[in-house]
């Protein structure tokens, strides 16, 4: 219980710095609507098979999680707060608590964005209980390899262009499953 509260504490100070600023939000949002729109006007009227779609899909919740998602630790380093961060709590509920912001940010990504991709893009889930698991599945993989990556790119001079580059190979392997799950709820296969 004691390792949830801190952790909620951690998150905690960070929404409320969020909505005092309203970067990563903004930048989130931004870069997948943009990007949504970008491929409904690129796939338009052609018929793509359920196969691409459900890859698309994913490419856009990753790329869109890559914009944003390092910013949870890059921005304690850039406010010099890490090492205060470090000394008053253990490091393991700074992991957290940050691990439950992006985490919850996917999550409010995916409620926007996935209703908007369904309508623009045409996307038939044939199980739609399989793909909220295959989603919540996704979203967990992302977010914690996300969080992990941030924690080690924090402490390197480039930041933005690394932190896409060094996650790629480490998140690859949730993005394949992730895709090919959505593919199977797509067929009707249950799983």
């Amino acid at each position: 219980m004691n390792l949830l509260y801190k952790s909620l504490i951690i998150f905690q100070k960070d929404i409320k710095e969020e909505f005092r600023t309203r970067y990563t939000i903004n930048t989130i949002f931004l870069f997948s609507i943009v990007t949504l729109v970008a491929i409904s006007f690129s796939v338009g009227p052609f018929a793509v098979s359920s196969d691409i779609k459900c890859a698309l899909l994913w490419i856009i919740l990753f790329f869109s999680s890559m914009s944003s998602l390092a910013q949870i630790f890059i921005r304690e380093e850039e406010t010099d707060t890490a090492n205060t961060l470090k000394l008053v709590t253990e490091p393991i509920y700074i992991f957290l608590g940050k691990l439950i912001y992006n985490f919850l940010l996917l999550i409010t990504l995916e409620i926007i964005i996935i209703p908007l991709y369904f309508i623009l893009i045409d996307l038939q889930i044939a199980n739609p209980v399989n793909f909220v698991i295959i989603l919540f599945l996704g979203t967990t993989g992302l977010s914690i390899g996300a969080t992990f990556m941030a924690a080690i790119i924090s402490k390197a001079t480039s930041k933005g262009a690394l932190f896409t580059i060094i996650s790629f190979p480490v998140l690859l392997p949730v993005l394949i499953t992730s895709i090919n799950g959505t593919k199977i709820t797509c067929s009707g296969i249950c799983i």
